[in-house]
């Protein structure tokens, strides 16, 4: 990818747990646990795995929202990992996100008008009366009418205050939107509504997203390349097209398999998984995943570095002997070594 708009290096959000009677940390949760992703502009990169698995997590930290604990972001070129509020407060501009419940997101007190232009307000952007004319555009845009800036959010419905949460992100016309979940709250009538508003969007504005979701149907509806997380890492990354028909992680088939056969008849082969998520407090040792269903192989996992290396064009997965095919984990094991 060439000049991508987005670059993460190593990420890494730890939460500390705090104990005793001095209320020391006595342990942290490892939400992110040392990401790398590119997003090129005006691509959907669709990041999906289970909830708890950190997808939010990530999000929130590309945003600044939180603060990572170490690892780089750079936007546009530039590390924003360490600035200041102050600091992000111009490249805000470029650089937004939809939350997964516009419910919490939008401020019940604010009217629907006042939620839209607080960000022009607070980059300094126009007049009262610009920022009026801006806010009736935007709402003709997400398919709301002009009089609804004069009403508040709770009067609407799920997906139309998404829209309303939609609008407030593209009013500082920004380049990247991060889409938490944007349509896991809402039916799947309106789902496709908002999805396909969103493609719209993009086309018109050349917009990048990066779409978080934990359903592979909705993703791969959007997404022009995936990224599978499993206990704060990247398992596997890859082209829509190639996650969905040559997976090789298995966690990535387990999740592939359970997406919803529309024909009740049809043939399903549908992976069981077996064994509880770890915990991000106390991950294992070796393969995450491997632990978790049991893996034979697991104790020669710990220690052994389980990054990602290319097994086929621009297709990327975890060098994992418990999650691979036995050809496979043989071609990764190929590859690493011939890049020491």
């Amino acid at each position: 990818m060439s000049d991508p708009i987005l670059s993460i290096r190593d990420l890494k959000m730890h939460f500390p747990v705090k104990g005793g009677v001095l209320s020391r940390q006595v342990a942290a949760v490892k939400a992110v646990d040392g990401v790398t992703l590119d997003v090129g502009r005006g691509e959907t990169l669709g990041l999906v795995g289970e909830s708890g698995c950190g997808k939010s997590t990530l999000g929130k930290s590309i945003v600044r929202l939180t603060n990572p604990t170490s690892g780089s972001i750079e936007f546009q070129g530039k590390d924003i990992t360490k600035l200041t509020q102050s600091q992000l407060r111009p490249i805000r501009r470029n650089l937004q996100m939809v939350f997964q419940d516009p419910a919490e997101s939008l401020n019940s007190r604010m009217s629907v008008g006042q939620i839209i232009s607080e960000p022009l307000e607070v980059q300094k952007i126009g007049t009262r009366a610009t920022r009026r004319d801006l806010v009736e555009q935007l709402l003709d845009r997400v398919g709301m009418p002009k009089s609804a800036s004069q009403r508040f959010s709770f009067e609407f419905s799920g997906g139309q205050r998404q829209r309303i949460g939609i609008a407030r992100a593209l009013a500082l016309n920004p380049e990247l939107i991060v889409l938490d979940e944007p349509v896991s709250a809402l039916d799947v009538s309106v789902q496709s509504q908002v999805l396909n508003l969103l493609l719209d969007l993009q086309e018109e504005m050349n917009l990048a997203y990066l779409f978080i979701a934990h359903d592979l149907a909705v993703v791969k509806h959007i997404s022009d390349r995936v990224a599978v997380m499993y206990l704060g890492k990247i398992v596997e990354l890859a082209d829509a097209d190639a996650i969905y028909k040559n997976p090789k992680h298995a966690y990535t088939k387990a999740l592939i398999s359970a997406i919803p056969e529309p024909d009740p008849d049809a043939p399903k082969d549908r992976v069981h998984l077996e064994g509880e998520i770890p915990s991000p407090i106390n991950p294992p040792a070796g393969s995450a995943f491997g632990h978790r269903i049991q893996h034979p192989r697991y104790e020669e996992t710990i220690g052994m570095d389980l990054g990602l290396v290319e097994l086929e064009k621009d297709h990327w997965v975890a060098a994992d002997p418990c999650c691979l095919t036995d050809d496979d984990y043989e071609k990764a094991r190929a590859l690493k070594s011939s890049a020491v």
